[in-house]
């Protein structure tokens, strides 16, 4: 089957999550700094998660640069990760709404870690479709980044419950790891450039 469905599909729906995202930032009620302080923690939850989204979307538009096509089951693994990626405006909202409170803290890690195991769950689905010789397979057999984001998910939703503060240095944290887009799959693409140069 086409991946240009799948493709246009994503790309949609993770658009209209950052638009419902940035529909929580309501207009202050006041004029003055105070104002504009108050929003602070919503703000700042809006950026990080905006960032997430964006590096969800950008790996998401490198890893189908290697995927040549899809099947039911690959159908079925990107509506999982849509899924829990379209939570992420209520965790952010309740998590900025409620100034880092605990649960709502831990809930977004959660959320994020749901995503982050869907995304793992999607890339295996597509190694399985295209082969263990295949240039996704190539290009995504190194898995630290995705199971050191797993760990540290895991660990923010814990700490959550004694302080916030770490698990946001955690969720932080795995923004800088993945804010570079995925060098595994450039660097496939490039080797695979090379080689037709020389064909």
């Amino acid at each position: 089957m086409s991946k240009g469905r799948l493709e246009a599909f994503s790309d949609a729906v993770i658009a209209i999550i950052i638009t419902i995202m940035v529909l929580e930032l309501h207009v202050p009620e006041g004029t003055d700094w105070v104002a504009l302080r108050e929003l602070a923690p919503t703000f700042l939850s809006y950026v990080l998660s905006f960032i997430f989204l964006g590096i969800y979307w950008n790996n998401h538009h490198h890893m189908w640069q290697v995927a040549t096509t899809v099947n039911g089951k690959i159908l079925w693994a990107n509506l999982h990760l849509l899924f829990w990626l379209s939570l992420v405006p209520f965790v952010t909202g309740w998590m900025g709404e409620h100034n880092f409170a605990r649960l709502p803290v831990a809930l977004y890690g959660a959320v994020l870690w749901m995503a982050g195991f869907a995304y793992y769950v999607l890339t295996r689905a597509l190694v399985t479709l295209h082969g263990p010789d295949s240039l996704i397979e190539t290009a995504l057999r190194n898995k630290l980044k995705e199971r050191t984001s797993l760990v540290a998910y895991a660990l923010g939703v814990l700490l959550a419950f004694v302080n916030t503060s770490f698990s946001l240095a955690l969720y932080v944290f795995v923004v800088f790891i993945w804010l570079i887009p995925d060098p595994r799959i450039e660097k496939a693409l490039t080797s695979m450039d090379a080689n037709k140069t020389t064909k």
